[in-house]
């Protein structure tokens, strides 16, 4: 059986790939808005991790309703939810797809399924759903990371990487500028995942 991950080169969603290479064939899926080229970005990273990678071109006019969402509420989550909601709805429409997985650890808040909504796409499209990271916190992540992923961190706006944020911040900063970039998101640090040990 194949595995979608949802991969932003970073490694979370690098560290749930290697979990599930056991046991699926691992495929990752980078989406795109086309904004800025992350599917280039996260493609040097999937072919460190050796993996087979596509990107997922996804309608630009979904992120800008998150757009409406996030200028509207002063803050991600919210949008950032609703991007990841559409995204596993979208992926779970394509006839091959059967198990959708991501890098969600269990400390993350954002992006962040409902049970109901977990369950919800489950029923309506046939597929399952993982978390293959859901029973770790940010520590124990760390600690797998450090064994397995050579990555590059430094703060969100500064690092190179294939995330809704980024995205999403590029369409903020064309339409609002860069203050109102920096009045939304809070400075907080981010990983690339460069080498695989």
């Amino acid at each position: 059986m194949k595995a979608q991950v949802l991969f932003s080169g970073g490694k979370d969603s690098s560290l749930s790939a290697i979990l599930l290479d056991p046991f699926f064939d691992v495929e990752l899926v980078t989406c795109s808005f086309s904004v800025l080229p992350v599917g280039e970005i996260a493609k040097v990273a999937a072919d460190e991790l050796g993996y087979s990678h596509r990107v997922l071109e996804l309608d630009k006019g979904i992120l800008e309703s998150a757009l409406d969402i996030i200028i509207e509420d002063g803050y991600p989550r919210n949008a950032i939810n609703y991007i990841h909601r559409t995204v596993v709805e979208t992926l779970a429409k394509e006839e091959d797809v059967s198990l959708i997985a991501d890098g969600i650890r269990r400390d993350d808040r954002v992006p962040r399924l409902t049970d109901a909504e977990v369950r919800s796409i489950e029923d309506r499209f046939g597929v399952k759903y993982v978390c293959p990271l859901q029973g770790y916190g940010r520590s124990a992540v760390n600690m797998l990371v450090s064994r397995y992923l050579i990555i590059e961190e430094g703060q969100s706006d500064s690092i190179a990487k294939a995330d809704y944020e980024t995205e999403l911040r590029e369409l903020i900063r064309q339409q609002h500028g860069d203050e109102k970039v920096l009045e939304i998101f809070p400075e907080h640090v981010q990983s690339r995942v460069v080498g695989r040990i």
